[in-house]
């Protein structure tokens, strides 16, 4: 018996899921677009509560201001912080990652707030929470009048942070705050097709970014920053580890075929981050390097620098503990998934693609 197999290729590759206005990722020409302007300049001139508000905007056809948006937000924080005790009875004994996904998955909507806002706001205090409980302190409460990126910081770490850290992670936020249909917000958009609500659709955004395929790289670039340790041992540990046939983290995008541009946004943010303790030197000797040999060992083959190389070090510069980095990527990339989980909903359009059956027939 002949089994027919399907011509659409596995992953859904190049396959158009959506018609959307919220981004586009040319990987030929390595462009982000987001809501109609580059990634690079949206990171010179707004923060997070500006790109958002984007977003928001375009996915909902309203006009929602920065201001709004970040009145909106520092309120929601509030009404997440006084839900805390409810929200961490869901993660007792998980991790920080775990914890976000069960945390998040008991919110609900709260009255005077949108449900965009809500999700939002609550995302920066519950990472805050968890991350406080994990070294067995009490939760910081939100300071509603500080833009989501000062009060990311303050919430995890414990202390006021400089105004160079508040920008460093703003412009964090902004760079991966929505990124096409990456796996995450595809999950979303799925749920969302079904008419579930918002906090269904950003739980399953979340779970899809936990991955290590994903969201999951930033942690190993240090460590492998760490094995490769001095100067000297750049050459022969990646030359071995490539003999080895292991992957070098940070490097290769599933859609770039050059270089990824959100890298180029946040190395120069780390350059800008004076006294931080980032040994960019070394991360760009690493970098550069690992390019080379990428290069001569797959010259067919583009395997550049992704923003997971430079999310490791500036997350690490900012004082943030490793086990909370995915939770911070999904404070930003929350964004993005309710202004698609919003547009998806608005289709009416449930999706539904089909599979090919390779099993055995009757």
């Amino acid at each position: 018996m002949t089994i027919q197999l399907s011509k659409s290729p596995a992953g859904l590759d190049g396959i158009a899921a959506a018609e959307t206005v919220l981004s586009h990722v040319d990987g030929q020409q390595g462009e982000l677009i987001i809501a109609g302007a580059r990634v690079a300049d949206l990171a010179a001139a707004s923060g997070f509560e500006g790109v958002t508000a984007r977003l928001w905007s375009a996915a909902t056809r309203r006009s929602v201001s920065e201001a709004d948006v970040r009145a909106r937000l520092g309120l929601a924080r509030q009404h997440a912080f006084a839900r805390l005790p409810e929200l961490l009875a869901a993660t007792a004994g998980l991790s920080i990652i775990d914890g976000f996904r069960a945390a998040v998955a008991a919110l609900r909507p709260e009255a005077g707030l949108d449900d965009e806002a809500t999700i939002v706001g609550a995302c920066p205090v519950i990472a805050g929470a968890l991350v406080q409980r994990a070294r067995g302190a009490q939760p910081i409460p939100p300071g509603p009048d500080l833009s989501q990126a000062a009060d990311t910081l303050r919430m995890v770490r414990g202390d006021t942070p400089a105004d160079g850290e508040v920008a460093a992670l703003d412009t964090y936020l902004v760079t991966v705050s929505d990124h096409g249909m990456n796996a995450s917000t595809f999950a979303a958009r799925v749920v969302a097709s079904t008419q579930a609500d918002l906090f269904a659709s950003i739980t399953a955004g979340y779970c899809a970014l936990t991955g290590p395929l994903h969201g999951g790289a930033p942690e190993p670039v240090l460590e492998m920053l760490n094995a490769i340790g001095t100067r000297e041992n750049i050459k022969p540990w990646v030359d071995a580890a490539l003999l080895r046939g292991e992957r070098l983290m940070g490097f290769g995008h599933r859609i770039y075929r050059v270089r990824d541009p959100r890298a180029d946004v946040l190395k120069a943010a780390i350059e800008r981050l004076a006294g931080s303790g980032a040994d960019l030197p070394f991360a760009s000797e690493v970098e550069a390097y690992i390019r080379q040999a990428l290069r001569r060992k797959n010259p067919e083959r583009v395997l550049d620098t992704n923003v997971e190389f430079f999310t490791a070090i500036l997350l690490d510069a900012l004082k943030i503990p490793r086990q909370a980095f995915t939770p911070i990527f999904a404070v930003a990339r929350a964004a993005g998934w309710t202004a698609h989980a919003r547009e998806q909903q608005r289709t009416g359009r449930l999706i539904r693609p089909s599979s090919a059956y390779i099993g055995p027939k009757p």
